[in-house]
């Protein structure tokens, strides 16, 4: 081991016995034992393809007869049964309390459910295990950050980077929580290290933008708006590759199907998500991939059932409510689509599309000073749009508002200062 890792183990270590699970040091510091797990019920199989079938059986009696139920809760997992992965685990655990496998399984399975508490608890029991392992960091620095915890979140990136010191993930999050914390030049100093590790579009480029944004360097900001993609740092995650190898067969449908969804060939994409969805039945992600492929063929009624589908078995599954706010918007139910805008938005308040989605469509129901809040958010979330700053523009001059109107605009003209439509409109407010 080198001896740069090896300081960051102990400096983790260190931390470790210092702090609790949520990163606040003192007495906090002990973690309440784990209940013990239910027993093990094996979910209904029968729906599946055969092969599949086999496999969680085989997996099954390997766990009553050897103690192997780590392996089943692997394929249960990657199959969706997800409460009955959750027992596996759980089970595991109770059985090897020292093994890091199995805590920071049950937090990928509750962050899959969007039990970000759950999740939490569990990734602090992995790192109770291995203080330095760096995925799980990562990851709780994350959940911290999403829940306005920025100087807990900050604590964990810097141990990340303890024990790797060419970490871009930990460096991403240190940018992020810097910026959260208004820290825009320490947010500047911790992405472009990042982005140095981590070259090419990525998410990194956005954060960066907005960092510079709050410096007033637009150059940069458009330099960075031009470079961002939809990519995410991630540190090497041997656990979550071996759990990929099981979950191939799902991959490869969504891919293939998508594959096919990009070249126009709807219908074969269909084929191909129906056959994925013989194996496994329950996959929201596959049940609303159909949805969407019926969706682009014309079949609007075949995607609300797909969509509706998705929901039963994913309530909160915010792709499917915002499939289905679309279709009841372009079929003129304005009200209707509201309605699922909102319930994709509760699911995942940032949501920029469902964001874009409300705003118009309370405008077009004439909702002005309720759409105008929504267009202002969207560009909270992403500056680079320039159809919410025009149409929030408009709407604040409909409403009469022109001196807020102009103010808007104006700032408008400074994330794009080559928009003919957005100088177009300050030359024709009044006053």
């Amino acid at each position: 081991m080198k001896k740069a890792k090896l300081l960051g183990v102990i400096v983790c270590a260190a931390a470790l016995a210092a702090c609790g699970p949520s990163g606040e040091t003192g007495g906090a510091s002990r973690i309440a034992p784990v209940a013990p797990p239910p027993g093990f019920v094996l979910p209904d199989i029968s729906p599946l393809a055969p092969l599949v079938r086999d496999e969680i059986r085989t997996r099954h009696a390997a766990a009553e007869d050897q103690g192997a139920w780590g392996d089943l809760g692997l394929v249960l997992m990657a199959a969706s049964f997800l409460d009955a992965a959750d027992v596996a685990f759980r089970q595991a655990h109770a059985r090897e309390p020292d093994e890091l496998r199995w805590p920071y399984y049950l937090a990928q399975l509750h962050r899959r459910t969007g039990d970000t508490a759950t999740a939490a608890d569990w990734l602090t029991r992995a790192l109770a295990l291995d203080p330095a392992h760096v995925p799980s960091l990562v990851q709780l620095g994350r959940l911290h950050l999403d829940g306005g915890r920025a100087v807990d979140a900050t604590a964990l990136f810097e141990r990340a980077l303890a024990v790797d010191a060419t970490s871009a993930a930990a460096l991403a999050g240190l940018g992020r929580a810097a910026l959260a914390a208004d820290d825009a030049a320490g947010a500047v100093s911790f992405l472009e290290r990042a982005v140095a590790l981590a070259p090419g579009p990525s998410s990194l480029h956005y954060d960066l933008a907005m960092a510079y944004r709050a410096l007033g360097d637009r150059a940069k900001v458009e330099e960075h708006l031009r470079r961002r993609g939809d990519a995410e740092p991630s540190p090497p995650d041997p656990l979550m590759a071996a759990y990929s190898g099981v979950l191939r067969s799902t991959v490869a449908y969504e891919r293939r199907g998508m594959q096919a969804m990009d070249a126009g060939r709807f219908s074969d994409a269909e084929a191909i998500f129906r056959d994925g969805l013989v194996a496994m039945p329950d996959d929201p992600v596959l049940r609303h991939r159909l949805g969407t492929a019926l969706m682009m063929a014309g079949d609007t009624a075949g995607a609300v059932r797909e969509f509706e589908a998705t929901l039963a078995v994913a309530p909160d599954f915010e792709k499917a409510h915002f499939g289905l706010a679309v279709i009841h918007g372009i079929e003129g139910r304005h009200d209707a689509a509201i309605a699922r805008y909102e319930e994709a938005l509760r699911a995942r308040p940032n949501y920029l599309e469902a964001i874009l989605g409300l705003a118009e469509a309370l405008r077009v129901t004439g909702r002005l000073e309720e759409s105008q809040v929504h267009f202002e958010r969207a560009v909270d979330i992403d500056p680079a749009f320039p159809d919410a700053w025009i149409v929030r523009g408009v709407i604040l001059a409909q409403l009469g508002r022109f001196q807020e109107a102009r103010a808007w605009l104006e700032s408008a003209l400074l994330v794009h200062p080559d928009h003919p439509d957005i100088a177009g409109l300050l030359s024709e407010l009044p006053g």
